[in-house]
């Protein structure tokens, strides 16, 4: 399993990240074979939020694990606040709350990465700052990101945050390419040319920022997944055909031509199957070939300039 670094950190993780939102589905015992299974595999790196099962899925995660130090050192741990039932809260005392209350669940000391889950409009960025020291200082946070941020909402933090914001977690996939898809039809007047994130790509490059690319397989807003998907026959053609080039599967393709940008993106997985987590993990060391990813982002239904 390859390695990256987590944009100024000194995290160097896989770069497959395993996204434990489903883990509620499991069974204490078959989360157990499965997290085993995925460090087994390489994958040191697990996703959480506190809102996944309402904070089930932490603490199914610490139970299947069995949180200890000696395995707690073998993995990095990356958990998201902000989000409550009916709106979302960056204020000082949620942010630290929600904290406290995920550690318990996830019995550990402290969290690797904590990224703010999605934009508040309400957000005063001095009181995140207050927190995220309060974080640091008490050694409950080690380092700090976002989650589904435009440059300038990070921009407005950093005048406040002193920690380096090192991730910043999207929903990217070949069917939901709008990163790059503005930057292939700059001056034109082709719809997917409309800038929609502020460049976030480039920026998240220039800033040495991670992306962490959620729902890899998904089209749209959780509408379903591509993969095996009737809707899309001339793209599964093709992922089948380059699939068969590389002895390997249509999802690892999937994840290979994510992995193939060169900004380093780490793909966050969320299968709760061993099998399939085996077939994706043979994507980290896969890389395809330019003319191979143009070939995917076109048959996908992108048109180039």
């Amino acid at each position: 399993m390859r390695k990256l670094k987590l944009g100024k950190s000194d995290l160097f993780v896989s770069n497959l990240a395993f996204g434990c939102m489903r883990l509620t589905q499991l069974s204490v015992m078959e989360a157990e074979k499965l997290l085993h299974h995925a460090l087994g595999l390489g994958i040191d790196f697990f996703d959480h939020a506190d809102i996944y099962g309402g904070g089930h899925s932490e603490e199914i995660f610490a139970k299947a694990i069995q949180m200890r130090p000696s395995v707690r050192e073998k993995m990095k741990i990356q958990s998201k606040c902000g989000i409550r039932e009916g709106f979302f809260d960056f204020s000082k005392n949620h942010i630290v709350e929600s904290v406290d209350g995920i550690l318990k669940r996830l019995q550990t000391e402290y969290l690797d990465v904590l990224l703010l889950h999605r934009p508040d409009a309400l957000m005063k960025p001095e009181e995140v700052a207050e927190a995220f020291q309060v974080l640091k200082d008490s050694g409950k946070v080690r380092q700090f990101g976002v989650s589904n941020h435009n440059p300038l909402q990070i921009e407005l933090l950093k005048q406040y945050v002193a920690q380096d914001l090192i991730v910043n977690q999207l929903q990217f996939s070949i069917m939901h390419s709008g990163m790059v898809d503005a930057g292939l039809q700059v001056n034109t007047q082709h719809v997917n040319g409309i800038n929609r994130d502020g460049s976030v790509l480039d920026y998240s490059r220039m800033n040495h920022m991670t992306i962490q690319a959620w729902s890899p397989f998904q089209y749209g807003f959780f509408e379903g997944v591509f993969i095996d998907n009737e809707k899309f026959p001339e793209l599964n053609t093709k992922l089948m055909e380059i699939a068969e080039t590389y002895g390997v599967t249509k999802t690892a393709i999937a994840i290979a031509w994510i992995l193939r940008h060169p900004a380093g993106i780490q793909p966050v997985v969320g299968t709760m199957n061993q099998e399939r987590l085996s077939l994706i993990a043979t994507a980290s060391d896969l890389q395809i070939t330019r003319k191979e990813w143009y070939d995917i982002y076109q048959v996908a239904g992108n048109k180039l300039p």
